[in-house]
């Protein structure tokens, strides 16, 4: 590469209308013609966001300010030629998407997501570079987990391109707060409106992260930040590899329930420092930005941090025991509780993210589970059964640790779902072929008998009760009743209730706005008693009976069993502690 250099500014001349200014120097490359190239999805985020939509008003000119003509060649790249020069690119991003994996600029703060802002060029992926941020007077602070150039003022270095993307960058005048857990110092930067404590969020943050870096054996940052977007009404988070951005609800910090759910969020993302972006599939690295990146094994990465997110706030003191049981077998009464847990199995959940994960529509429930959830109720089997079946002497904990420091530590490469089991099974000494089988299938394994060796129970509380379903779901949009989803087989499925139907009157009664008469109709049926619902279809008046089953929804429990024996009361003990 010699002496070739990448250098980007970042520029607010019109941030209340969502758009940051980008120039992009590029010198060196010696090439006659150059494609410029931006990525069409953002790692950690499964799915085509097509970036270059947002781009506009691309330009480029010579060293003394001669235009480059710039020619269009797909959706995602600009190819011109450069003749080996210095080249000077402009262009204008349009950003206001409001979530934590896209750019939103505003007259308050800008978020920069970087796989939707800097071009990249083609065959340049591994070149280094820099980003000088010019801030407008009404801004103060910049936090991103970029290096910073010594004795440079908002100048920040990137190693290579995946480094860039990775690192987001807030633009504004957050609350920034910094600490230390596990020796590494920590940047906390909250975005927005909201009441919360720092103290308190640095005291548990803390206890997070060393947890956390107990399990892995030991922190791979020199320094990491949190950025904390607070909304009237969001939950989310998106994994980078030396921060993290998260989404909350601005009164999440308030409550008891608010702010452990928050705690868990922070667990999860942190996690990923460990499981995902280091020790990570084979086929997610090295990246390729622009084409979907398959892999079956998001049960594993995802799903595994999904189990520890709760379990870490367990272990911290955060939740107590009860708390925690509900906190878990929310996961499996989500997936149960999917018609689609009987035709899409996690391995192809997985797999199938990029087309259907991130784009629910009303039929989703019938057709795919989350390999969030399902993972999540696979690693806590197996981690159970390695505690049980030595004893206590080992568990999960020990396999994740031995693989990351096998795959990455030592051989630095990603891992197969093969070398995975293989390498879980030499740790914990256990066969656990039953459970990397069910990743492939539709069959329910028996957790309960893998609750049972624990000393706990896994039961259906609702085993013994038949009640009478439509199998619906309803929204109530000012006055109207609309049906937004049918289950698959269910009385509304088989005699042909549609989603957006409006429903009118039930057996003849009107609908109140919030359509009391259908659940009173259904209170005072039987399973297989007739009703009569007339409904507007595209504005036709029709009426359909249907003849009421009873209800498949499952109500799970995980208690202790009553008749567990001390040894097994004692591997649950474990299981649990803190």
């Amino acid at each position: 590469m010699g002496n070739s250099n990448i250098h980007f500014q970042l520029s607010f001349i019109e941030p209340q209308a969502h758009y940051v200014e980008v120039k992009m120097i590029i010198d060196g490359i010696d090439q006659d013609y150059l494609d410029l190239k931006m990525p069409v999805w953002t790692p950690g985020s499964y799915l085509i966001r097509e970036f270059a939509k947002n781009i506009e008003q691309v330009k480029a000119e010579d060293a003394q300010g001669n235009e480059i003509v710039i020619h269009k060649t797909n959706k995602n790249t600009w190819r011109l030629n450069s003749k080996g020069a210095q080249v000077k690119i402009s262009y204008r991003v349009y950003s206001f998407e409001r979530s934590v994996r896209t750019n939103l600029v505003d007259d308050q703060h800008a978020f920069i997501s970087p796989a939707g802002t800097f071009l990249y060029v083609d065959g340049y992926l591994d070149h280094s570079s820099t980003v000088q941020v010019e801030l407008p007077s009404i801004w103060t602070k910049i936090s991103t987990g970029l290096e910073l150039v010594e004795g440079k003022v908002n100048l920040f270095f990137a190693e290579n391109f995946d480094i860039l993307f990775d690192s987001p960058l807030e633009i504004g005048n957050q609350d920034v707060w910094t600490f230390n857990a596990a020796g590494i110092p920590h940047e906390f930067a909250m975005v927005g409106t909201a009441v919360y404590d720092k103290d308190r969020l640095a005291a548990d943050i803390t206890k997070i992260v060393e947890v956390e870096t107990d399990i892995w054996g030991s922190n791979p940052n020199d320094r990491y930040v949190f950025i904390t977007h607070n909304y009237q009404n969001s939950h989310g988070g998106l994994e980078h590899l030396n921060s993290t951005v998260l989404a909350a609800s601005r009164s999440s910090y308030i409550s008891n329930i608010g702010y452990n759910n928050f705690l868990s969020l922070v667990a999860h993302e942190y996690f990923h420092l460990w499981n995902v972006k280091r020790l990570r599939p084979a086929n997610l690295g090295p990246f390729n930005y622009e084409e979907e990146n398959y892999t079956p094994l998001l049960w594993i990465f995802e799903g595994f941090t999904a189990y520890y997110d709760n379990l870490i706030t367990r272990r911290c003191g955060f939740r107590n025991e009860q708390e925690y049981l509900n906190e878990l077998v929310s996961e499996f009464n989500m997936v149960l509780n999917r018609p689609g847990h009987k035709i899409q199995s996690v391995g192809l959940s997985s797999f199938d993210t990029w087309i259907k994960q991130y784009r629910p529509d009303e039929n989703s429930a019938n057709v795919s589970i989350s390999y969030y959830n399902k993972g999540a109720m696979l690693a806590t089997m197996i981690d159970i059964s390695i505690i049980a079946k030595t004893q206590g002497k080992k568990r999960l904990d020990d396999v994740l640790k031995a693989a990351y420091n096998k795959f990455y530590l030592i051989e630095n490469r990603g891992v197969t779902e093969k070398e995975f089991l293989d390498l879980a099974e030499e740790v914990s000494g256990i066969s656990l072929k039953e459970i990397f089988d069910a990743v492939y299938t539709t069959e329910e394994i028996d957790y309960n008998a893998y609750f049972n060796a624990i000393g706990f129970q896994f039961i259906d509380i609702n085993r013994e009760t038949v009640t009478p379903s439509l199998g619906i779901k309803v929204s109530h949009q000012d006055t109207r009743t609309i049906i937004k989803n049918v289950d698959r087989n269910s009385a509304a499925w088989v005699d042909g209730l549609n989603v957006d139907d409006e429903i009118i009157a039930v057996n003849g009664n009107r609908l109140d706005p919030q359509g009391r008469e259908l659940d009173q109709a259904i209170a005072i049926s039987k399973v297989g008693d007739p009703i009569n619902i007339l409904v507007s279809r595209d504005g036709l008046i029709r009426e359909i009976t249907v003849h009421l089953k009873a209800s498949d929804k499952v109500s799970y429990v995980i208690e202790r069993n009553p008749n567990r024996t001390e040894e097994q009361s004692a591997l649950g003990d474990l299981w649990l502690s803190l």
